[in-house]
């Protein structure tokens, strides 16, 4: 039986905050809907709540984190994002909880947007691949920080130097869940997201797969999304409502 046909997301908004656990993460499938976005002259911004040191299995971790760093910048800037906020929590040992809340809080603050984007946080990815710890944890944290964003009562400490509390996120958006109902068409933007994954290469070249084509592998994905939304290329997004 084939899968529901999917809704397109609300593009009625001007800012927006991606958070995810590593750099590469908004790489596999969401970088192609911030080029679109970025394209329509919307301010992207991203937040990295980790440096990814610990992903490259045959390089140091300290050599790593300055490695993976450069390498996400040069990825946003192929689509059109140069406002990237480094948490710099450790790698692999991500916990949800009032620590990781308060600090993503705090950055969606600043950023004061109005849809926030984050990795899926369900259990398995979508035909049952299991997730990974740091994503869980950061999903599930992010979105209780757009509601924790709002209320001048939580993470007061924050609230100094003209930092104010922000009730404008509308919606959390998390990407790549198997629960997903909803999607953007990429297809205009698809090679950039494309672009934007080659960036990690030495993150790419550490997962010692050279048959590995990140072309055919986003393309792919997004065909599988674009038949559920009628378009050729398509991104998608379990939408949570915060208002």
């Amino acid at each position: 039986m084939s899968e529901a046909m999917l809704q397109a997301v609300d593009e009625d908004w001007q800012r927006a905050l991606a958070v995810v656990a590593h750099p590469d993460d908004m790489e596999y499938g969401s970088a192609s809907a911030v080029a679109r976005w970025t394209g329509q002259g919307k301010e992207i911004a991203y937040c990295l709540v980790t440096r990814g040191e610990a992903g490259i299995d045959g390089m140091d971790p300290d050599e790593a984190r300055g490695v993976r760093e450069t390498e996400q910048r040069a990825s946003c800037a192929a689509v059109g994002v140069d406002d990237v906020t480094f948490l710099g929590l450790r790698d692999g040992a991500l916990e949800y909880g009032l620590a990781l809340r308060g600090a993503i809080a705090r950055v969606i603050r600043e950023k004061r947007p109005e849809i926030v984007i984050t990795n899926s946080f369900r259990l398995t990815w979508p035909g049952g691949i299991t997730n990974q710890a740091d994503h869980i944890a950061t999903g599930r944290a992010t979105l209780d920080a757009g509601r924790d964003a709002g209320n001048r009562w939580i993470f007061t400490e924050q609230l100094t130097d003209g930092l104010e509390r922000w009730d404008g996120v509308r919606q959390v958006w998390a990407a790549g869940s198997p629960e997903a109902g909803h999607a953007v068409d990429v297809t205009e933007s698809l090679d950039a997201g494309v672009a934007s994954l080659r960036e990690h290469r030495a993150y790419l070249d550490g997962l010692g797969s050279a048959d590995f084509d990140p072309d055919a592998f986003l393309r792919d994905l997004a065909a599988a999304a674009g038949e559920r939304l009628g378009t050729r290329y398509a991104a998608t997004f379990e939408v949570f409502s915060l208002k």
